[in-house]
């Protein structure tokens, strides 16, 4: 087992070209990675600073969750600690229970009991969700654990640079029928170039491993580039003989039936509510529909998670342009994740990266 500190494409500081959800202010992200000996999985965590509040949306018919109903704005607890992205598929999931009890050792979660009582039980409210990975490495028994959980969350709270790509969740990652790789990405979003808040950011990280595929079956081009904002960097068209190489290599048709799903989380420093984070986590699903084609098939599992660290006041008109920006921060990070996945080969599979096929559509 190794926590990540970087993957085969990393870009320069926080994320490659389009920054990543790190970017708003006190959130840590962290990934462990299990490669090698029959594994390819890991766990993917998110970290947001005290007082954090969220929501979910799953739109996905295969959902594997965890602790997602709390998460409903008619609930009692508001406040999420972290949220935890795993493979191994739903037996992944225990790697929420070495998130919680790293957190729960720091006094961080929603406390029952006295108030007057410095003794009083703390739990940490983890949401979880899983992506379909299971023997990809060559054992399906080498799946995510407590312990690997535990490895992420403290690589969030330790500022290591959590690279891009093939770690993670996301380093089993396949997509467009388990024909290519796929992977984790992350962007963010700030200020009124962006239709936003001045002081407002909008991330979100993503971990693709969608039955879907990214890519035009004619023109080999990502299918979210068209939505890329303006102003923004946008990967070129490939190559006609890129394309024509990736249209042998990768058919585009469905196949792998129930082992997808993407994953993202949206996270902002504007102060929302557990309703709004709601309907923010809602349009971060068309930044999923936006990337991979078709999405929220019965054999996915999507779910988008939304947090909000109050940090900015907003406005109810600001939080509209919170809630676009969500979609738009989602859809960057599916990019990031198609983009930044090398190539895999194990006793189980052996699969090209997009840009290892269309290396003209790299990002300009």
């Amino acid at each position: 087992m190794q926590s990540s500190t970087g993957g085969a494409r990393d870009g320069a500081g926080h994320g490659g070209a389009w920054g990543d959800v790190r970017d708003v202010p006190g959130v840590g992200l962290g990934h462990a990675t299990r490669r090698g000996g029959g594994a390819l999985t890991g766990v993917t965590v998110v970290l947001p600073p005290p007082g954090t509040v969220g929501s979910v949306d799953v739109r996905g018919g295969g959902p594997g969750t965890h602790e997602t109903d709390a998460l409903d704005p008619t609930t009692l607890v508001t406040g999420v600690d972290a949220v935890t992205l795993a493979g191994g598929s739903a037996f992944g999931l225990a790697a929420a229970t070495g998130v919680q009890a790293w957190l729960e050792e720091q006094g961080r979660g929603f406390r029952v009991g006295d108030p007057t009582d410095p003794h009083r039980l703390v739990v940490p409210i983890v949401p979880a969700a899983c992506v379909f990975d299971v023997g990809r490495g060559g054992d399906p028994s080498a799946r995510p654990d407590a312990g690997l959980g535990r490895a992420a969350v403290a690589a969030a709270a330790a500022g290591e640079q959590p690279g891009r790509g093939s770690v993670g969740a996301g380093t089993g990652a396949l997509v467009a029928g388990q024909r290519l790789k796929g992977g984790v990405g992350s962007a963010s979003l700030a200020g009124p170039a962006h239709g936003l808040p001045a002081g407002v950011v909008v991330g979100a990280v993503a971990v693709v491993n969608a039955l879907g595929a990214p890519f035009d079956p004619v023109t080999g081009a990502l299918l979210g580039v068209a939505f890329v904002p303006a102003g923004l960097p946008r990967p070129a068209p490939p190559s006609a003989d890129d394309a024509a190489r990736l249209a042998a290599l990768v058919s585009p048709s469905p196949g792998g039936a129930g082992s997808a799903t993407t994953l993202a989380v949206v996270v902002t420093n504007a102060r929302l509510d557990v309703a709004q984070c709601r309907r923010a986590a809602t349009a971060g699903h068309d930044g999923i529909a936006r990337g991979v084609r078709p999405a929220h098939t019965l054999f996915d599992g999507d779910t988008v998670f939304a947090l909000a660290t109050g940090t900015v006041e907003v406005t109810l008109p600001e939080v509209v342009a919170v809630q676009a920006a969500a979609a738009d921060a989602v859809l960057l990070a599916v990019l990031d994740g198609v983009l930044a996945a090398p190539a895999v080969r194990t006793a189980a599979v052996d699969v090209p990266g997009y840009l290892d096929v269309c290396p003209s559509a790299a990002v300009r």
